[in-house]
């Protein structure tokens, strides 16, 4: 169970990753959204997000930091274009979460070569199991 500190802080870290190419896409909103809806996090505080800087909170789970990493990749993807700085700025995120960069990579390159980025969830969960070993 996440403390709503931590859905801030993941949050928070999504909206940077958002307007990292300076702008920020109807697309990339609208998955904002959803992804606050889904972490209880009110219509209004998430607008009060996009003027805060908060220090990011470390996330203890592996498998939270994994989740995070995806929905992240899943924002790149929502605006329909990939900019260099979101392909850099992804792949430093990856490392820095402890990640296997391996791991990162291969499912960027997953969501890459799909029609639709969105990968089922029996594959990223074989994927998670894979990093342990």
């Amino acid at each position: 169970m996440q403390t709503n500190e931590e859905k801030i802080s993941l949050l928070l870290e999504m909206i940077a990753f958002a307007t990292i190419d300076g702008k920020l896409h109807k697309n990339e909103y609208a998955f904002l959204t959803i992804v606050a809806k889904e972490l209880n996090i009110s219509n209004a505080v998430l607008e009060d997000l996009f003027h805060q800087e908060l220090p990011p909170i470390v996330i203890k789970s592996e498998f939270e930091r994994f989740h995070q990493f995806y929905r992240l990749a899943l924002l790149m993807y929502s605006d329909g274009v990939i900019h260099s700085k979101e392909e850099i700025a992804i792949i430093q995120i990856g490392i820095n979460m402890g990640l296997n960069p391996i791991v990162t990579n291969r499912i960027l390159k997953m969501m890459k070569s799909k029609p639709s980025p969105i990968i089922e969830a029996d594959v990223l969960l074989d994927i998670f199991k894979e990093q342990h070993n």
